[in-house]
């Protein structure tokens, strides 16, 4: 790409396109980041930041302790009548609960407005570095396409279409102080999820996750429609689904993309969900979201693109196909699968049980210059 200055042009403003500007940024690029909304914003849910995600930050010299909740994942699991079948153990990897909008923030904070542009949409992107954005035309060394799993540039592009996964999930987050103090969980239902995770300032993330028939249901009260599947189970689920306003209770298809032969054409690059999206039981989405923009950094800082799609490729698929895996098991209603969900999550030792999620976490993002 030559010598000198160069430039970007990020297609999308969510985390992994805030990342990957602050990133650029930070290898001496200059950095546009076309964003379709009106605002620059974030949805209203958590998410956890695995140790391979704090270590990504930590490369680009963020800090997002004081907004987080160390927990642990997944440690603690039960059953809908409250049975405990698991509680976490000292040897399970620990991570940062924080609220996706203030990961958004955090990332916002260290780039100028002068580089956010809203009300920007993108409608046609050619692999020479050319966007068609708002009936203008762009031109920039690299296009880093971060627009979601419905990426325009990945269809135009490539050949990935999302493919829905016959499930769909609710989530929300309570308001400060209503329903406190509660514990991580996980508890496991017949094709049925729900996961519990509390945020910083009293508050708690939960999410349900079912089985779907079709895409784009909709309901006239989604809130009223998540009690009626869980509104019997344990404590504090209900408790958790009440306190949140109706208006902030997220309904979301799971979908996902087949795994793509190249994650770079020309000067287009794919980034987070538009590259690998993936179902969220191994909740890495976003962290590998950050991953992707510290590792593209550095390709580039050492004029290497074809690096980033090796690199990426080669640890984010395995990934994808592992949590289209957990979407089976975990969509399966008969009382024979549930009962080997649990008798696994109960008898498996602690330290395999560590090396199963810790082969994602235990992961090292390369040096940028400094």
């Amino acid at each position: 790409m030559g010598i000198g200055e160069r430039s970007a042009l990020v297609v999308g403003a969510g985390i992994g396109g805030l990342a990957a500007a602050v990133a650029l940024r930070r290898i001496g690029w200059s950095v546009s980041v076309l964003e379709r909304a009106p605002i620059i914003a974030e949805v209203g849910a958590g998410l956890t930041l695995w140790p391979n995600a704090v270590r990504a930050l930590e490369a680009l010299d963020l800090d997002v302790t004081d907004r987080t909740v160390k927990t642990v994942s997944r440690g603690n699991i039960l059953t809908p009548k409250g049975r405990w079948v698991r509680r976490n153990h000292p040897e399970d990897v620990g991570v940062l609960a924080i609220h996706r909008a203030e990961l958004h923030d955090v990332l916002r904070e260290h780039l100028p407005d002068s580089v956010l542009h809203t009300d920007a949409e993108v409608t046609a992107v050619s692999s020479d570095g050319t966007v068609t954005c708002s009936g203008e035309e762009l031109t920039a060394d690299l296009v880093v396409a971060a627009d979601g799993v419905n990426s325009i540039t990945r269809r135009t592009l490539w050949s990935g279409d999302a493919v829905f996964q016959r499930r769909a999930v609710w989530r929300g987050v309570t308001p400060p102080e209503s329903v406190w103090p509660v514990q991580e969980s996980l508890t496991l239902g017949r094709g049925v999820q729900v996961g519990v995770l509390p945020l910083p300032r009293e508050r708690v993330y939960w999410f349900v996750t079912v089985n779907a028939d079709q895409p784009n249901q909709l309901y006239a009260d989604d809130r009223r429609e998540v009690l009626n599947r869980v509104g019997d189970w344990h404590d504090p689920i209900p408790a958790l689904v009440a306190a949140t306003p109706p208006d902030q209770v997220l309904h979301n298809d799971i979908i996902d993309i087949d795994p793509l032969p190249t994650y770079v054409k020309d000067r287009v690059v794919l980034l987070g969900d538009a590259a690998h999206a993936m179902p969220p039981d191994l909740g890495q989405g976003a962290c590998l979201a950050i991953e992707d923009a510290v590792v593209l950094a550095a390709a580039l800082a050492d004029d290497d693109l074809p690096r980033y799609d090796r690199e990426r490729r080669a640890r984010v698929q395995p990934m994808a196909a592992e949590a289209r895996d957990s979407v089976k098991r975990n969509s399966n209603t008969t009382a024979v699968a549930h009962f080997g969900l649990t008798l696994a999550a109960r008898f498996i030792p602690p330290k395999a049980w560590r090396k199963a999620t810790a082969k994602w976490a235990d992961w090292t993002p390369p040096k940028l210059p400094t």
